[in-house]
């Protein structure tokens, strides 16, 4: 059951021009999906299938680490884990952290890339748990295969046997500058927002809508919020700002959300600004900003910031911390439920896992996979959103294989694309340098 190796392949897939408070999406979302081979103690290998951010210093990190994996039982997550650490804080003899040695699998590039790793760094400066994430949802899928039994089972057995996910609507132009419109259009009134949001539930049957703030005045953000209300009385309601308001800004909106809005999440930066709209708002405050780590709960909780916290495997270190945090939140009055960004099927799956296995998870999750799943690099018909919810896979495992053609095909558009990193901003900054009709378009604040 020893690990023999680390595969890591970058990848490339398209992505609609979705407006955020950071800009705007690029025309294609780096990801990277990852192999970790294991012996299954019979000379035959088993392979447990991962995915994570795919910026240049997400893979530097993956390579380094992959390159210590070899011999480690794939049950030991927690060795795994501290060789990650080790790493990172520069406390393993012997590495060599010289970008072009991390670099050397990625010989097929004609430049090096930009990157931020790998280097020594002292913690907490660098979140082992986004460098880890990916490998322990790896290592789980290793051993359910190992075993037969399902991840879900893994980690404690099922609190619900399909998990419910929320419509993520975004304000969003009708195509990228240099190509056709795309099959969502243009939504950039609420009218828009109500088109996008009736087409969402008539193909995939959410039963709660969430809006991407942040990119238009407060006003018209909340006429878009009520205009879903009437379209959609009984659905849920959830409208994220990503912090860009000011204290009065949010004070205000909250007094005209009233009634409206089952959570208001992250409409201010910081413990303290949250607390004060906490205390002013009749809606709970939610958050995937200001609580990240178990070291912000508690200073959280004596402010009295947040009432649903949106957990996040990626961010919080794997499948279990992230059933772990379902107890903290348990523990402290908190709701839950779960964070997404652009994502493959493989993190669909592990957040299906995870959720089926957190009972504190009372409220939908987050899920971009509709923007994407055209795309997806699994077997088709493995999962689906039917009714608003995914099944949990019975399979072994995540219950999800790889569909190689696929996986090989988004990995070629990534070496033609020749990019490194992730940048809403710059991207709706050289649209707007290009078309002077922009700006009153993709205001991202």
């Amino acid at each position: 059951m020893l690990i023999r190796e680390l595969r890591v392949t970058p990848v490339a897939f398209a992505d609609p021009p979705l407006l955020n408070a950071g800009g705007v999406h690029q025309p294609h979302v780096l990801r990277a999906v990852l192999e970790l081979v294991v012996d299954d103690g019979r000379g035959a290998e088993v392979t447990g299938l991962g995915e994570c951010a795919g910026h240049a210093w997400q893979l530097d990190w993956l390579e380094l680490v992959g390159s210590r994996l070899a011999g480690i039982t794939v049950y030991d997550t927690e060795g795994v884990r501290r060789l990650v650490q080790g790493l990172l804080k520069g406390e393993v003899p012997g590495v060599d952290y010289g970008v072009e040695a991390a670099w050397r699998r990625w010989s097929d590039r004609t430049d090096r890339p930009e990157s931020g790793g790998p280097a020594p760094v002292p913690a907490p400066a660098f979140d082992v748990n986004r460098v880890y994430s990916a490998l322990e949802v790896a290592c789980l899928d290793a051993q359910g295969r190992l075993i037969g039994t399902p991840v879900v089972d893994l980690l404690g057995g099922r609190a619900r046997d399909s998990v419910p996910y929320s419509a993520y609507l975004f304000y969003k132009w009708a195509g990228h500058p240099d190509a056709e419109p795309d099959e969502w259009g243009e939504a950039l009134t609420p009218e828009g927002v109500v088109a996008q949001a009736r087409r969402m539930v008539a193909r995939y049957g959410f039963r709660s809508l969430k809006l991407k703030g942040g990119v238009f005045a407060p006003e018209q953000e909340i006429a878009a919020v009520r205009a879903l209300r009437a379209e959609f009385p009984d659905h849920p309601l959830r409208l994220d700002p990503n912090a860009v308001w000011s204290l009065q800004t949010a004070l205000d909106a909250a007094r005209e959300l009233d009634g409206l809005l089952e959570y208001l999440e992250d409409p201010v930066a910081g413990t303290a600004d949250m607390a004060t709209v906490a205390a002013h708002a009749t809606m709970p405050l939610a958050t995937n900003m200001c609580v990240t780590r178990l070291e912000d709960v508690r200073p959280a909780v004596v402010a009295g910031s947040v009432g649903i916290l949106l957990g996040d495997h990626h961010i919080w270190g794997g499948l279990r911390a992230s059933v772990a945090l379902g107890d903290v939140c348990r523990a402290v009055g908190w709701g839950l439920s779960m964070h997404s960004n652009s994502h493959l099927g493989i993190s669909l799956a592990a957040m299906t896992h995870v959720s089926a296995a957190t009972a504190a998870v009372h409220h939908d999750s987050d899920t971009h996979y509709p923007w994407n799943a055209a795309e997806d690099i699994l077997v088709p018909g493995e999962l689906e959103l039917v009714d608003g919810s995914v099944a949990v896979p019975r399979g072994p495992g995540l219950g999800v294989d790889l569909d190689r053609t696929a996986l090989e095909r988004l990995h070629s558009v990534y070496l033609e694309l020749g990019r490194e990193h992730r940048n809403d901003r710059r991207y709706l900054e050289s649209v707007v340098g290009a078309r002077a009709e922009a700006p009153d378009q993709a205001n991202p604040t």
